[in-house]
């Protein structure tokens, strides 16, 4: 489990089949680090195989690289934000984040306001019903309130304050790149629960959300 508030950035290089080598250099959490820990890299949640002097070898699925970014970020060298798993009585500054991605979306562009970095992005059909106004999504590992959405969550913007723009890789994308998406993990389980229609890889639209619907599945009367 993480919150998306990133300690450190790192870079990757390829180690062997399915293998990578995180090359973290001197990030806060390094010399804490042990076997087995769990890393979220751009939001990737990492098992640290083995360690090496400023760096650490994890091994990747298929699907992990099918569904991530984590493949791109090898071929192009772009530093990957680093977050190690919460300990018992660490603060909760973020928002419960998995490490597991829903998908990739797009990065459109930003616009620099006074107090901060407003970001934009696209997603696709199949995750978009769990974007909504004041929600929360981890971009590429990163905490972020949703403070703008169209109505069905295919294209949203989020305002990134000063410190996290610059210490995390939001301030290295360019329009086009895509970034690793993970949604609210108690929203995916409200829609579950409610028996909201269809598959992650659905494009069915969500229903109406009306008092007769929440008391036909159990909520009783409002």
């Amino acid at each position: 489990m993480f919150t998306g508030l990133i300690q450190g950035l790192g870079y990757l290089q390829p180690q062997g089949p399915q293998q990578i080598l995180v090359k973290c250099g001197a990030v806060p959490f390094w010399e804490d680090l042990a076997i087995g820990d769990s890393v979220a890299v751009d939001g990737v949640c990492l098992t640290v195989e083995t360690l090496i002097a400023q760096g650490f070898v994890v091994s990747v699925s298929p699907e992990t690289v099918q569904r991530t970014t984590l493949s791109q970020r090898l071929q192009t060298h772009q530093a990957v934000n680093l977050e190690p798993a919460l300990s018992v009585g660490d603060r909760l500054g973020g928002h419960f984040v998995t490490g597991h991605i829903d998908d990739v979306g797009v990065f459109q562009g930003l616009q620099q306001t006074d107090t901060s970095w407003e970001l934009s992005f696209a997603v696709p059909d199949a995750i978009a019903r769990f974007i909504i106004h004041k929600g929360s999504v981890a971009i590429n590992g990163v905490s972020l309130t949703i403070a703008d959405c169209n109505d069905s969550g295919t294209h949203f913007k989020v305002a990134v304050i000063p410190h996290s723009f610059a210490n995390t890789n939001l301030n290295t994308l360019s329009p086009g790149d895509q970034v690793n998406i993970e949604n609210d993990v108690l929203g995916k389980y409200v829609a579950k629960l409610l028996h909201l229609p269809g598959p992650p890889s659905s494009t069915a639209a969500m229903p109406e959300i009306t008092t007769d619907f929440l008391a036909t599945h159990g909520f009783g009367s409002l």
